[in-house]
């Protein structure tokens, strides 16, 4: 559920500008606290426009997936371009049964319709790899017609900066429960687990039926720039307890990039400030990654972009 933001916030960092580095930035000591009153006042009106569905609070509305890895899968070049693409072949009977289940909140339960394992591999499955002559449909095995060259101690040797053409292996299919991020907090969730024979961890597909999912609501707040210096937050990668990873949009120039929150009972604000500097500066977004520590856990409690007023889903891996 990836939102469009990055194409919001590029045209205020192209719109800035920023220096080379080594270059002096323009802003001068009082900087810091300006930023800070520009975005509380921001993160205040963010706050106050914020009016969830009411499906917020009582159906399910994932802030995650649907795709997920619930490990470090150890990826190599290939089978991470092949993950990132949706390139699989089955190597195991993937069952068409259909079952219903229930996703289990913080505060209750929720019965759900779900998809067969099958439905869940067609929408995890987006194709077979491009056609690459002369190289090999899996890491190890010599090219289509055999080898170009004697093979040396290593295997057959092959171009190292081709990537193969890789689709990842499914060998083994389970049903289970899985943790996502919610509307309604962490909760548990049916997912098909595939055992993918390159991965390290499993590759999940959540398996909630289409019809019982609620869009993540729409941001009210009015629509404008923010403040020269303030930068709109792009996603989450983390959230855990009181601390929050949040991904921040920033110049290719921008330097002393903060991390900032605002937070009541019911709502969490966050963006950052940057220097910026003068000269020319490539028109380059870069995504920050910057970690923040509430005041008490997050709980159920939505993330804000400042810049949008959008909830913020957890990014893919």
């Amino acid at each position: 559920m990836r939102r469009p933001a990055l194409l919001l916030v590029l045209p205020l960092l192209l719109a800035a500008g920023c220096a080379p580095n080594g270059a002096e930035p323009a802003d001068g000591p009082s900087t810091g606290t300006h930023h800070a009153e520009a975005f509380n006042q921001r993160a205040a009106e963010v706050a106050e426009t914020w009016r969830p569905a009411p499906d917020w609070r009582t159906g399910y509305v994932p802030l995650e997936g649907p795709t997920l890895l619930p490990g470090d899968p150890r990826f190599t070049p290939d089978t991470e371009a092949a993950f990132r693409a949706g390139w699989y072949r089955e190597q195991v009977p993937i069952p068409p049964t259909r079952v219903g289940g229930e996703i289990r909140f913080p505060d209750g339960r929720l019965t759900v319709p779900l998809v067969s394992a099958a439905e869940a591999y067609r929408q995890l499955d987006q194709g077979d790899p491009l056609p690459c002559p002369g190289r090999p449909k899996r890491p190890g095995l010599p090219p289509p017609g055999g080898p170009t060259v004697e093979p040396g101690p290593d295997g057959w040797a092959t171009s190292t900066t081709q990537t193969a053409c890789l689709s990842l292996t499914v060998t083994g299919v389970r049903y289970g429960t899985v943790p996502v991020r919610t509307s309604r907090g962490e909760a548990q969730v049916p997912a098909w687990l595939f055992t993918v024979e390159e991965l390290a961890t499993p590759v999940v597909r959540l398996a909630v039926a289409a019809t019982a999912v609620t869009p993540v609501s729409e941001p009210s707040v009015p629509a404008r720039p923010l403040p020269d210096g303030l930068v709109a937050a792009q996603d989450l990668t983390a959230t855990d307890g009181a601390r929050l990873t949040v991904r921040l949009g920033v110049g290719a120039c921008d330097s002393g990039i903060t991390p900032l929150v605002w937070e009541r009972s019911d709502v969490v604000v966050v963006g950052g400030s940057v220097t910026r500097g003068t000269g020319v500066c490539p028109a380059v977004l870069k995504l920050a990654p910057v970690t923040v520590t509430l005041a008490a856990p997050l709980g159920a409690r939505p993330v804000l972009d400042v810049f949008t007023g959008a909830p913020l889903s957890i990014a893919p891996r």
